[in-house]
């Protein structure tokens, strides 16, 4: 009696690889969270607004505090001048977001152009809200796209595309040039970008993250859907921000009263207070990521391992043929949790055609010890792999 677009679908990857991880010992290198509990400040805030603070209903868009303080912040990082009041949302998290955009703005037989590899949650959502997808594949090691590859993709029907950017699970920063040429397709086209930019605060050495939304001729017709629990490294606090034009966030309202509501008041004023204070961690929290990124490939470079390039988010990739690894990207994951204790990620699994199957994704944001480990193990699943 369950939806075939839910019922059919096999359990996420995350949850394989950390529930193959917590029942093995391993350690786990593979869903994307850190090692960090986050800022202390922050949590501190929260505590404090849960035994001081308002407890019950908040308005439904999301504590006003709160929204300003998205407003203020992606003022001051990104130029960006949004009305508080009538483009910002708080979601519970950037996939509530993401349901609330899809099946607020897709109708039946719309087609959705998407790029792969990409998260998970998209196609089943869109799927669900009557959307047909298109899919653009990306290839590695540089997950770029051209003309030619927007043209086969977008056609008379294509009425959105969905754009993650920073990458998940490449790491890849978008140049300018290609989210120029994506706007001018998606204007062309009349089409809305839906653009999942919650590793947009994790950016490493002198990439700068672009937001689409900034773009000329893309002001009206984008939505952007940021993520407190990335910005902070709070990923379970689940606080997302949704920003889109007024007549844009007048439908995506309606949706995301009808899902989750509100989200926890607590969260929201704590995130509210940090994003009025964080300069100083949005400067401290990538550089200490960045330094985790090089130890990690560094790590990998002296066991033989080829790594490749990460401008940003918390995952690192090893280009398993590469380095020696003639199994593909799932096999060897598998048997480096079972045989050696280090789970990761392949990243065949964000496909949903034409794999790619020599990729294998790391958290990075992990202590300096867990991921030296995590080195160790996975060079001796590479001899385990030799071997069989």
């Amino acid at each position: 009696m369950a939806n075939p677009i839910f019922a059919n679908l096999p359990t996420t990857i995350f949850e394989e690889m950390s529930g193959l991880a917590r029942d093995l010992g391993a350690i786990n290198l593979g869903q994307g969270f850190p090692d960090d509990p986050g800022p202390e400040a922050i949590r501190r805030k929260a505590a404090e607004e849960v035994l001081d603070g308002y407890n019950q209903y908040p308005p439904m868009a999301g504590l006003p505090e709160l929204r300003q303080a998205v407003a203020g912040h992606y003022r001051r990082t990104q130029g960006l001048e949004l009305d508080w009041k009538s483009e910002v949302t708080v979601t519970s998290g950037a996939t509530e977001a993401l349901a609330a955009t899809f099946l607020g703005l897709i109708q039946p037989g719309d087609e959705v152009v998407v790029f792969q590899p990409f998260y998970d949650a998209y196609l089943p959502l869109i799927r669900r809200a009557g959307g047909v997808p298109r899919l653009v594949t990306l290839q590695p090691p540089h997950w770029r796209f051209d003309r030619a590859m927007l043209e086969a993709a977008f056609g008379p029907r294509t009425r959105f595309v969905v754009l993650n950017n920073p990458i998940n699970p490449t790491g890849t920063v978008l140049p300018p040039e290609d989210l120029a040429l994506l706007a001018e397709v998606c204007i062309a086209h009349d089409a809305v970008a839906i653009c999942d930019e919650v590793w947009e605060q994790v950016i490493f050495e002198r990439a700068r993250h672009v937001p689409l939304i900034a773009l000329p001729g893309m002001r009206e017709r984008t939505v952007k859907i940021g993520s407190a629990g990335k910005m902070f490294g709070l990923t379970g606090w689940k606080v997302g921000f949704l920003c889109a034009g007024a007549e844009l966030t007048r439908a995506l309202s309606r949706t995301h009263q009808f899902l989750t509501f509100t989200t926890p008041p607590n969260l929201q004023a704590a995130v509210a207070w940090g994003l009025s204070r964080g300069d100083g961690w949005f400067e401290e929290m990538p550089a200490g990521l960045q330094r985790s990124r090089d130890r990690l490939a560094e790590g990998l470079r002296r066991e033989g391992f080829v790594p490749l390039p990460a401008q940003g988010t918390y995952f690192l990739n090893i280009d398993l043929l590469a380095s020696g690894v003639t199994e593909d990207d799932r096999s060897f994951a598998l048997r480096a949790v079972r045989e050696a204790g280090v789970a990761t990620i392949p990243v065949s699994a964000f496909y949903e055609q034409d794999h790619v199957r020599t990729i294998l994704r790391l958290c990075l944001a992990k202590a300096d010890a867990t991921l030296d480990e995590g080195v160790a193990r996975l060079a001796r699943a590479r001899e385990l792999s030799r071997g069989g």
